[in-house]
């Protein structure tokens, strides 16, 4: 292997990008595809625990964060940002045995720490994630209480990895009880009675390589006071899922087990287990609708469906005759798309119009009891607890308001606000408006806009275009203290609902996926010309930014529309369509993407906008700052590392491409607040230098 020489970087004034990259050896691995060659230059850096890729990436880090510390305003960023972040949060409570907990953090705490508060008002930390490491790098995920609170469980991460231990306390006395589970991956943990609880996993690959496949997922149950090794597999030791879950009903009587081999589509089984050895039932047993029981009285069991209804309903059946042709209506589907919670004995049906939520009230006859009132347009979340509750706690945000917990008393309906959010944010000050646009089919695709009031639509607003458009996900509106600077400081923003996601139900979904996936790219295209046109900015101020799947997004539509936009940011990003589904879990992506052994026609389509490899030689791209996280087992570093060389190689002009690798970062979850600081703040300072700002735009 060639060695990776660093030689240089500068800046001078703007425009005058003094980069010189890392050289990075080019391989000659082809693949062939139905006959058609595809060469993979860039192979050996998918080998991400190799000395060579670790020299890459060190060098590439060298010359990105050199570049980024001499933008004259990032520090001044860094301080707002800071300032804007530092007051204390505090979560919805929720109730556990004789205690409440609740999650805060004193503002600047790099992870948020679980408290609890006894019968007698006495507050105490229960875990305290900060603990965990020295360098914040292990978080706090799953946690769950066994059904009379006595016992716990809760997984972390290290390093940002999907893979997890868990660990199990006597949740009274805080003590360990049980010996530490390891190599847990994409699992709830849903306990039966004190007894033990259910946890999902995947057999652990040998070897390092952090992207080494993972296909098939099983169910185990593990009873407390024995070893892991000897915790039964409950499904998919002969039925092989890539993706299975399982969870016992409030009363302890059902567990509901949910198999996937895609993102989309579930198998659906249920086992009684108040009878010893009973075999599981089967509901559903095909892939072509997603499904999941929600609650029970009795026998009744009560589905969240979207079978013979894209945008979903609940349907009851007995557990008896469970098959979908005996369901039954108990929440019609509507004009718009439903999600399902329970409280208190009620169903709270969360609607989207136009991602905006809307929340009514349901009882057990499936009556409508009321639309909870919400103070504003934007995103109510939360509206759940157990059944013996009469309140329950939910979350209102938007893109300007921060987010704000509320009580709802179930009887009598009303809502109390319980904590206002302590952020320094001027809410009067900014506006939100949501838009129309027409995108390149006709298709009609509603976007927010945000910004502060008395913008001038002059075209020069430094702008922040976001997209995501895939995997039946939702962008409703939230406040980020990281987009607050952003406006602050003159900037738009602008988050368009592309198809692809879930806005609109199962037909917005799919009409993003496979060999529809380029409307998703022309539905934010059209955002952009839409935002241009209007002049709330021009190409010369735009930035476009997504992250995963909208990684992808901005990877293609950078490739494909270069000229449309100064800055590119796409963040652990999915960019090598044609290899995708041979890392880790990827092959369970298939149902978005289709993939490049299907036919040869999803072949030349994929090719047709992967971006690694639609990197044209010679091509001036935007300046593009690259993020990912070298501990990422979703989408492994490899994409964003293959796509970074493409551009070095073969781009021309001034624009810098700079690819930033958190170091011991996976995906995303569980990153301390420290580094999401620092990440935003390079973000930020990179946009802004390169649409030519060399001072700060005037607050007032």
């Amino acid at each position: 292997m060639k060695k990776i020489l660093l030689l240089m970087t500068t800046i001078s004034a703007f425009g005058q990008n003094n980069i010189h990259y890392p050289q990075t050896q080019k391989g000659t691995v082809t693949d062939n595809y139905f006959g058609t060659i595809v060469p993979d230059p860039y192979r050996w850096l998918e080998d991400d625990r190799s000395s060579e890729t670790a020299a890459w990436v060190k060098a590439q880090n060298e010359l990105t964060f050199n570049y980024l510390k001499q933008i004259p305003f990032r520090e001044t960023i860094k301080t707002r940002m800071e300032q804007l972040w530092n007051y204390e949060k505090e979560s919805a409570p929720f109730k556990e045995g004789n205690y409440t907990y609740y999650y805060k953090n004193d503002g600047l705490q790099n992870q948020s720490v679980l408290w609890r508060k006894g019968e007698k008002g006495k507050e105490e930390i229960f875990l305290d994630p900060n603990t965990f490491s020295n360098d914040a790098t292990t978080s706090l995920g799953e946690i769950s209480f066994s059904k009379d609170g006595s016992l716990v469980a809760y997984s972390i991460s290290e390093g940002g990895s999907d893979w997890r231990k868990v660990i199990i306390i006597n949740a009274v006395t805080k003590q360990k009880i049980d010996e530490t589970l390891i190599d847990v991956k994409f699992s709830g943990l849903s306990w039966i009675g004190s007894k033990g609880f259910y946890y999902s996993s995947y057999e652990k690959p040998n070897g390092s390589e952090l992207s080494a496949k993972t296909d098939e997922h099983k169910l185990y149950f593990h009873a407390i006071g024995t070893k892991q090794k000897e915790d039964k597999v409950i499904f998919g030791e002969s039925q092989k899922r890539r993706y299975v879950g399982g969870n016992v009903t409030e009363d302890d009587r059902y567990l509901v087990i949910t198999a996937a081999n895609s993102t989309y589509g579930n198998e659906l089984y249920i086992q009684d287990l108040t009878k010893n050895n009973s075999s599981l039932v089967t509901v559903v047993t095909d892939f072509e609708s997603d499904n999941n029981i929600i609650d029970n009285q009795g026998e009744t069991l009560f589905i969240e469906t979207d079978w013979e209804a894209p945008n979903k309903r609940i349907v009851t059946v007995s557990v008896k005759n469970p098959a979908p042709e005996n369901w039954k209506n108990f929440i019609p589907e509507t004009e718009n798309v439903l999600s399902i919670s329970t409280g208190g004995g009620y169903f709270f049906a969360h609607y989207m119009q136009d991602a905006v939520s809307v929340v009514e009230q349901y009882n057990v006859r499936g009556s409508k009891i009321r639309t909870v009132e919400l103070t504003d347009l934007g995103t109510a979340s939360g509206f759940s607890t157990k059944k013996k509750e009469n309140s329950l706690y939910y979350t209102f945000t938007n893109y300007t308001t921060p987010g704000t917990i509320y009580k709802l008393n179930m009887v009598s309906g009303e809502s109390v606000l319980y904590r206002k959010s302590k952020a320094d944010f001027q809410s009067e000050q900014y506006a939100t408006k949501q838009v129309f646009y027409t995108s390149k089919d006709g298709t009609q695709v509603p976007m927010m806009i945000i910004h502060k009031k008395g913008l001038q639509l002059d075209g020069k607003n430094p702008t922040i275009l976001y997209g995501y458009g895939g995997f039946n996900i939702s962008l409703t509106p939230n406040f980020s203290i990281a987009n607050a600077v952003w406006m602050e400081n003159g900037g738009v923003f602008a988050v368009p609902n592309l198809r692809g996601g879930g806005e609109y139900g199962k037909k917005w979904h799919d009409a993003g996926t496979q060999l529809l996936k380029q409307n998703v790219f022309d539905d934010f295209i059209a955002a952009a010309e839409y935002l241009i046109s209007k002049k709330y900015t021009s190409s010369s101020y735009l930035a476009i930014r997504g992250g995963s799947n909208g990684g992808l997004l901005v990877g293609a539509v950078m490739t494909q529309r270069p000229n449309l936009m100064q800055v590119a940011l796409p963040a652990v990003g999915v960019l090598d369509m044609l290899r995708y589904h041979t890392f880790t879990a990827g092959a369970g992506w298939a149902y978005d993407y289709g993939t490049a052994q299907d036919s040869n026609q999803m072949f030349d389509y994929l090719k047709g906008y992967s971006p690694v490899h639609n990197v044209k030689l010679g091509v001036q791209y935007p300046a593009t700052l690259i993020t990912t996280g070298d501990h990422d087992d979703r989408v492994v570093p490899a994409h964003s590392f293959k796509f970074a060389a493409e551009l070095q190689d073969k781009q021309t002009g001034n624009n810098p491409t700079l690819i930033r690798i958190d170091v011991k970062a996976g995906h995303g979850a569980g990153k301390s607040v420290a580094a999401t600081i620092e990440e935003n703040v390079d973000i930020q300072a990179f946009t802004l230098y390169n649409m030519g700002l060399k001072n700060l735009p005037n607050k007032n």
